[in-house]
């Protein structure tokens, strides 16, 4: 069985600007925060801003106090001024090409063209269209309303953002022959066309697809609806939990889909189930993938990794080829990563189902492991030297302490910044740091390395490191987000972040280049550029959506840590 992604699901930037804005107000005000109707139609999400304290109003009451944002849908303008003047402080989340539809309505209904909207009359953005039609708007949703509507003197033809291109296609057609006089104006989102699009083909190239999103969704109804239209057999679901695996077992291939309001977390956990229930069809694969899984839930694939970079680092500074510092970075980036990833449970439910499910069910074993490999890292230091003893251990402490609350409430500022992880990017830069002294610093303390070398070799591990690090919180951000994380790609935004890591990683193969120049082996610092070579290549693909799941592309970053030893070893 083939499942095929499609590059398009899930969030439209409308969408994921109006989730950002209400999530970034609810981590940092204090005031009440409200939506005015369903902020995005998805169950799913909606019920996660509940959980974050964020209550919705159906109704506008005379007085009001707190944050309201205005949905993505849009709405009429008179309810926009009428929650100011009850006393609300309004945050206008509405998508900006729905606000694009509503200003050409406005600018031609002041000149007394009628308003023609191609769209479900009772889609809340196709109200809040109305709205700015001065009582002279119409909807169709269909060929046959249009041609029965009356010839208008003036009229201005839109179409809700999410309409389907096929259908507004005809009438722009019949417009141009037969109504010339009208101004006609393409507004559907570009997003959709290409969701639509996608679809289309997804469903002509596969046996099935599964479209997810709320049923309440009007672009996910659409999606079902085009698949459907292309003859293949299309099934809309909310949850993974509505699929019949019974079904699916005759088919080949299968495409999965989304609609623009529908969060990763819930095509992550389809996409998951669904593989899950291929494995089960085909032992090897699904061993090989299991395997895959429990090495990176384990975290003993980044253990692994650790242990190697700290060996390259090691051949670059011209150390004795000693075990000993491979196996404390090893301990030590386990047991800082196990207790992050069970401090993390909370945004990994978004961003990592299967994890946060593991860390919770096994969290006694994996404290005792953790604290285990710290306490044998500490021990195997202490044998090595005093100075590397006081070092690993002041890391260790400054790991432990990275989510306890330090300063009483109060003493933080207005950001409340009460721990180390308050600060907002501190993750990224403090990971890169730790990983950097474990793995080139600590074996220079030992055996008094050129300082040079170590230079070299602590700032390819950083880059190494930091890239990896910014790459997957760049996947996690919708999940941080909620948690309230304030990570790099958060503050930056992910086409900064995506950039700063490439510049990383380019800066990365210039640092070998000049090594090699001052005395490093060709052949070494050869072999050790196409790590960073690799990593560039792999993200860049996934920037671009290359269809590869998340186990995939994350098994392949962590194991790049591994080709560090490999190549240092054939040396």
């Amino acid at each position: 069985m083939k499942i095929t992604i499609a590059k398009t699901a899930g969030f439209c930037m409308g969408v994921r600007r109006a989730v950002d804005m209400v999530l970034d107000a609810a981590n940092k005000s204090d005031t009440p925060i409200y939506t005015y109707g369903p902020l995005i139609h998805n169950p799913q999400v909606l019920e996660m801003l509940e959980t974050k304290g964020i209550s919705r109003l159906d109704t506008i009451p005379e007085k009001g106090t707190g944050l309201v944002l205005i949905r993505a849908h849009g709405v009429p303008p008179e309810d926009e001024t009428a929650l100011k003047k009850a006393g609300f402080t309004v945050i206008n989340a509405t998508c900006p090409r729905v606000v694009r539809v509503q200003v050409i309505i406005r600018k031609f209904a002041q000149k007394g063209f009628a308003t023609i909207i191609i769209g479900e009359e009772n889609h809340p953005e196709v109200k809040g269209l109305l709205g700015y039609a001065q009582g002279n708007g119409h909807t169709v949703t269909a060929m046959d309303q249009f041609t029965a509507l009356p010839v208008f003197e003036n009229a201005v033809v839109v179409a809700q953002t999410t309409q389907n291109t096929a259908l507004y296609d005809e009438i722009k057609a019949f417009c141009a022959a037969h109504r010339t006089h009208y101004q006609v104006f393409d507004t559907i989102c570009g997003s959709t066309e290409r969701r639509q699009q996608e679809v289309r083909h997804l469903a002509a190239t596969h046996d099935a697809v599964i479209v997810v999103g709320g049923r309440q969704s009007g672009n996910t109804r659409r999606l079902a609806q085009v698949a459907a239209e292309a003859r293949a057999v299309a099934t809309h679901i909310e949850t993974v939990s509505e699929i019949d695996f019974t079904a699916l077992a005759g088919f080949r291939s299968i495409a999965i889909t989304a609609g623009a309001s529908t969060p990763n977390w819930i095509i992550t956990d389809t996409c998951s189930r669904v593989a899950r229930h291929l494995e089960d069809q085909q032992p090897l694969a699904g061993a090989i993938s299991r395997i895959q899984g429990g090495l990176l839930k384990t975290n003993l694939l980044l253990a692994l990794g650790a242990g190697s970079l700290t060996y390259a680092c090691s051949v670059v500074q011209q150390l004795p080829r000693t075990w000993i510092h491979a196996a404390i970075a090893m301990l030590y980036v386990f047991s800082m990563q196990v207790l992050n990833n069970m401090f993390a449970v909370k945004s990994d439910t978004y961003n990592h189902p299967d994890r946060a499910g593991f860390y919770r069910r096994y969290r006694p074993v994996l404290t005792l492991l953790a604290l285990g490999s710290g306490g044998a890292g500490l021990y195997l230091a202490y044998t090595t030297g005093v100075i590397s003893f006081f070092i690993l251990l002041i890391m260790s402490l400054l790991g432990l302490s990275y989510n306890l609350k330090i300063l009483p409430r109060g003493l933080g500022g207005k950001q409340q910044i009460r721990r180390i992880k308050d600060i907002p990017g501190s993750k990224t830069i403090l990971i890169t740091m730790a990983w950097g002294v474990v793995t080139s610093i600590l074996p220079a303390v030992d055996t008094r390395s050129v300082p040079v070398w170590m230079v070299v070799a602590f700032l390819y591990a950083a880059g190494l490191v930091f890239s990896r690090t910014a790459f997957f919180d760049i996947k996690a951000i919708q999940g941080d987000r909620i948690a309230g994380r304030e990570t790099l790609p958060i503050l930056l935004g992910e086409k900064k972040s995506f950039v700063l890591i490439r510049y990383v990683l380019i800066a990365t193969l210039v640092l070998l280049a000049g090594a090699w120049t001052a005395g490093l082996p060709f052949s070494l610092a050869f072999l050790l550029a196409l790590v960073p070579g690799f990593m560039l290549v792999l993200i860049r693909l996934f920037e671009k959506d290359m269809q590869m799941s998340g186990i995939q592309i994350e098994f392949l970053i962590e194991s790049s840590f591994l080709l560090t030893g490999v190549m240092a070893a054939v040396l």
